[in-house]
């Protein structure tokens, strides 16, 4: 059932005045927090890091790249508060000292997606022998390299592996690099260079000229989790944590499933 026009905007109202209340109520002295953080979650980010700063007035810069990047540049001894990547990354570097003890959370996570050029004719993907169809039928295929340390690119690989058909997609496949700007990470497809590109939903969404077709079928559906931790040479953690705390409440998961996100992994 519906709810009516007044009770939805009062709802979001709610959520977002208890966004805000998380922050205010915390004496945090104002600071810029640098963030690095994988793309797949920037559509989240985008959507909370205004509440955030407008609430504490701390800044937040934020930059972003495949997960496997982010780790790496943490590993390297790259300056920074917040690490934002795969829970089994921030793990990793948490295990590492990289990442502070006890500061992971998890935050959200993100399926993957078929994406067309805006106003092409969309395939069937509603099975996984629909899905096989449409990826033996379509003229060119891309997805982003597995060697980039892409999740994403990674289990397609290994999927397509599995469903018999990577021989078949070798000649029309286009394995693509790992690009820090996220919108353009379907900019192949939206100018047709291809015909279908594989990747994570909340980016197809974000990307300019470009239509979502669907998720792969559940199936073979595979959700990447996401993990924020404070990095360990982080000279004003406990604004780092607030940030942190600020974007894996319960609260600020209502908005982040209102987005395609699932939570609680």
């Amino acid at each position: 059932m519906s709810l009516a026009p007044g009770l939805h905007h009062r709802g979001a109202a709610v959520v977002v005045l208890a966004l805000s209340a998380m922050v205010t109520t915390a004496t945090v002295n104002a600071a810029e927090i640098k963030v690095l953080s994988s793309g797949s979650i920037k559509l989240a980010m985008d959507q909370l890091l205004p509440d955030f700063q407008g609430s504490s007035g701390n800044v937040v810069t934020i930059e972003y790249n495949v997960s496997a990047a982010i780790a790496n540049r943490i590993q390297n001894g790259e300056l920074a508060d917040v690490a934002i990547s795969s829970s089994s990354l921030v793990e990793m570097l948490e295990g590492q000292g990289r990442v502070v003890q006890g500061s992971r959370i998890n935050i959200a996570g993100v399926g993957i997606g078929v994406a067309v050029r805006k106003g092409a004719s969309k395939p069937d993907i509603s099975s996984v022998e629909a899905f096989k169809r449409a990826l033996l039928s379509a003229r060119s295929i891309g997805y982003l390299d597995p060697a980039t340390g892409s999740l994403n690119g990674i289990y397609l690989a290994s999927l397509f592996e599995r469903l018999g058909i990577a021989q078949d997609l070798k000649s029309k496949t286009k394995l693509l690099g790992a690009i820090s700007v996220i919108e353009r990470v379907f900019e192949p497809v939206a100018k047709g260079d291809i015909d279908m590109q594989i990747g994570a939903m909340t980016e197809i969404v974000m990307a300019p000229g470009v239509d979502l077709v669907g998720p792969l079928p559940a199936e073979i559906q595979n959700i990447s989790w996401f993990a924020a931790g404070v990095v360990a040479t982080s000279q004003i953690p406990v604004a780092a944590n607030a940030l942190i705390k600020f974007i894996s409440s319960p609260v600020a998961a209502i908005v982040l499933k209102a987005k395609g996100f699932e939570h609680d992994p």
